[in-house]
């Protein structure tokens, strides 16, 4: 048995190495969610295992600054009109605010195992709250344009760290026969805040200053600061493994050339020069990337995860799901305000109910996986989200805000059925030596979709907004003996009459490839629904595997 003397000042005993040969099986590694047993008394507050007395503080704890990195993600861009204004900027420079946020998280998720494993998971949460406070004042006191991009690619840094380390977090310090229950209660935290940020955002922008959108996040941070200090237990570092600098090197480059290609794709053209050189580059470094970690000693991130058929299912119906919610929060507001009208925040009035449904499902979903396991919450889960995206699907112009409100309902519930119990699921699937790994593959493999799903629907609707403008301009005659009357009246009413019809139609066709943009989702989580059937039923086992040869 070795002693490794952990980053926080506590003591681990017996740390298994995740390269080293498995242990006999009376010295199998604990199922994930329990640490070794030399870090109970540290490792949980008051020593609880089984109940939620050691589990449920720090749980509520790290909550706040999951909550904190994924609001800003939905509340920038509420703001970036407003901000766009006062600096007087174009809008291929003023992408910029969000595209540097994205790349910067894209590049540092992959490093936030590693660092969470050599340091310590506590100690780089504590520092990530720092740093992205900090990074969000220095966002809100930016006097131009390029301080502000330059603050948020800082932002970044933390607000890619952050979902890393929580969701490890919870896998260490909850036991497995109560990882349900958990991950329902950790859900109201990720899934609230996308729902929230836009009204929140809107309100901000519209009656306050857009600034206070930033400002909103330093006191979020000083207080989670403060309840981590106090409630969070003291989590040893794994142990001092050598940086894959390689390995990172190739993921970093990947991942920031594609998630720039999708950026910028539909402004550059999908088949431009930039475009392909920006893809093909991130698709070769992805697979330098595969090969220098399957043969280093120490991978930055291990992918023996993918051993597991349930992790790599959960990680294609994780793609799915991100797919139609993140779809779903660009294309309504972007309809509500552009189609109907609606101000910035009345849109996110609209929107509320998609987090009031996420925040009642996610805890009672959490106690039934810990019953039923994944399989029926996910199928019901992807096809309930579906039905509620074949409701968006019917979107026009004229459609009631009782309708959107239905349909975003619906889907939401779906995903708060389906979601936790597709990714608990799969990170209960692994080792708990693969744990760190697991959680920075799954919340890349979100990232990435999430870019790639809504690159993917932005090509479709470009390429049918062309083609249904270019049919309705064929179908008017706008003189001769078949001109319409509609168009001689517009005529001679001037360029204002002309302009109203083109908003018309403008707003009829956006309609159009909306609804069609849904359709495409919704086949896309019905075919994900049927794949669900694969996924294990029944009480999830309290014991895991040492080894991934096991995860067969």
């Amino acid at each position: 048995m070795s002693t490794h003397a952990a980053s926080d000042g506590t003591q681990l005993s017996d740390v298994r190495e995740v390269h080293k040969p498995a242990a006999p099986p009376e010295q199998a590694a604990p199922a994930i969610g329990s640490p070794p047993a030399a870090e109970q008394p540290t490792g949980r507050p008051g020593g609880s295992t089984g109940g939620s007395g050691g589990w449920l503080v720090p749980l509520i704890v790290i909550m706040v600054g999951m909550f904190m990195a994924v609001l800003d993600i939905s509340i920038v861009n509420v703001a970036v009109p407003a901000i766009r204004a006062e600096f007087g900027a174009s809008m291929d420079s003023i992408q910029w605010i969000n595209t540097g946020y994205s790349l910067t998280v894209g590049v540092v998720v992959p490093a936030a195992a590693w660092l969470g494993m050599r340091f310590g998971l506590r100690r780089v949460y504590l520092w990530s709250l720092v740093l992205f406070a900090l990074a969000s004042a220095m966002c809100g006191f930016a006097g131009g344009l390029e301080p502000l991009i330059m603050a948020r690619i800082v932002q970044g840094i933390p607000g890619g760290m952050l979902p890393v380390v929580c969701i490890t977090i919870v896998m260490r310090l909850v036991p497995p026969e109560k990882l349900g229950a958990a991950m329902g209660i950790y859900g109201l935290g990720v899934t609230a805040a996308p729902g929230a940020g836009p009204m929140l955002g809107g309100y901000l922008v519209e009656y306050v200053d857009w600034r206070l959108v930033f400002f909103l996040n330093v006191p979020i941070g000083i207080l989670g600061l403060i309840a981590a200090v106090l409630a969070l237990p003291k989590l040893p570092a794994d142990g001092a493994e050598r940086f894959d600098y390689l390995g990172f090197g190739a993921i970093a480059g990947s991942l920031f050339s594609l998630l720039l290609a999708l950026e910028e794709g539909p402004k550059w053209g999908w088949t431009s020069y930039p475009t392909l050189i920006l893809l093909t580059l991130g698709v070769n470094l992805m697979a330098l990337f595969v090969i220098v970690e399957l043969q280093v000693g120490h991978p930055l991130l291990d992918l023996r995860v993918f051993t597991s058929w349930q992790f790599d299912l959960s990680m294609v119906l994780i793609t799915t799901t991100s797919i139609a919610f993140f779809s779903t929060l660009f294309y309504i507001p972007s309809f509500l305000q552009g189609a109907q009208g609606l101000t910035a925040f009345h849109a996110g009035l609209v929107m509320a109910p998609l987090a009031a449904m996420l925040m009642i499902t996610n805890p009672i979903i959490g106690r039934l996986y810990d019953r039923l396991g994944p399989r029926w919450l996910a199928m019901a889960g992807l096809l309930t989200t579906a039905t509620g995206l074949l409701i968006l699907s019917q979107i026009n112009v004229d459609i009631s805000r009782a309708e959107i409100i239905l349909g975003t309902s619906v889907m939401c519930a779906g995903l708060g059925i389906g979601w936790m119990p597709i990714m608990t699921g799969a990170l209960a699937s692994v080792p708990t030596t693969l744990a760190p790994h697991a959680s920075g593959l799954n919340q890349l493999i979100m990232q990435v979709s999430q870019g790639l799903g809504l690159a993917g629907l932005a090509a479709m609707v470009t390429a049918q907004r062309a083609q249904l403008m270019a049919d309705r301009a064929a179908l008017i005659a706008p003189d001769g003996a078949n001109a319409d009357p509609r168009i001689l009246a517009m005529q001679e009413q001037g360029p204002a009459g002309l302009l109203g019809l083109w908003g018309q139609v403008t707003n009829q066709v956006q309609a159009q490839t909306y609804s069609n943009a849904f359709l495409a989702v919704a086949m896309l989580v019905a075919g994900g629904a049927v794949l669900t059937f694969f996924l294990p039923s029944g009480p999830p086992a309290n014991t895991g595997d040492a080894t991934p040869a096991a995860m067969h």
